[in-house]
């Protein structure tokens, strides 16, 4: 069989067909995986993005839960320096008061003075009825404690929580010391308060006045106590 021209020529035509469409699907091949590549390594990228972002978040909400945990601590410690502090504070307040009942200090401030007199004697009476008697100033002492008098003493004689009257006669004892009508019974505390307490209606003047004891009652703007144990030696 004898080739033709014509053969030859179509047999090049189809071979550089078939080299240039083998050629130009390789190329279609190289650029199609080209973006599947680069998709890969940007999801990989992201992804590590994403879990050291997640990491980070699992790392502040740890620390957050930490730092409300501390805080909280020092708001515990906090409230109980506090309540030491007013526990303290009272501690002193009742040691102070405690002294001044007790009379280890000496105390000055405003307070109330209240004069306790003989009355008149009417001949023909018994004239015990007209002096002035241990249950008089113990009723009077026991009203200013009841009130708040933080300290008392009775004509100079300062008191204290084992303090005694006794009455002999026309003369009262306090504590050893023998003591003469007036009786002058100084308070130290609120005078506004003591003073109202004293004149109450049906109160301690009202009985006092009753058993024919003259009353004089004056607010006093400052009043010094000597400590109870300095007028006794220190004993």
């Amino acid at each position: 069989m004898r080739v033709k021209g014509s053969h030859v020529i179509f047999s090049l035509v189809l071979l550089i067909t078939g080299f240039i469409l083998a050629l130009s699907y390789q190329f279609a091949s190289e650029s199609n995986s080209a973006p599947n590549q680069m998709s890969n390594s940007q999801w990989r990228e992201e992804d590590q993005l994403r879990n050291q972002v997640l990491l980070e978040q699992s790392i502040n909400r740890s620390l957050a839960e930490e730092l409300r945990d501390i805080q909280n601590q020092i708001k515990d410690i906090e409230e109980e320096a506090a309540n030491q502090e007013r526990t303290y504070y009272n501690l002193v307040e009742d040691l102070d008061r405690l002294r001044m009942i007790t009379g280890f200090v000496g105390v000055t401030g405003e307070g109330l003075s209240v004069t306790l007199s003989d009355a008149d004697y009417v001949e023909g009476e018994n004239p015990n009825n007209y002096i002035v008697h241990e249950q008089h100033l113990q009723l009077l002492i026991d009203e200013l404690l009841v009130t708040g008098a933080e300290a008392i003493a009775i004509n100079g004689y300062r008191l204290n929580h084992q303090s005694y009257i006794h009455c002999i006669g026309p003369v009262i004892e306090i504590d050893g010391n023998i003591s003469f009508a007036p009786f002058e019974v100084t308070a130290i505390g609120d005078s506004d308060t003591l003073n109202e307490a004293i004149n109450m209606v049906g109160g301690v003047k009202d009985r006092l006045l009753s058993d024919n004891i003259e009353v004089r009652v004056e607010k006093m703007n400052a009043i010094i106590l000597d400590p109870y144990f300095s007028e006794r030696g220190g004993n």
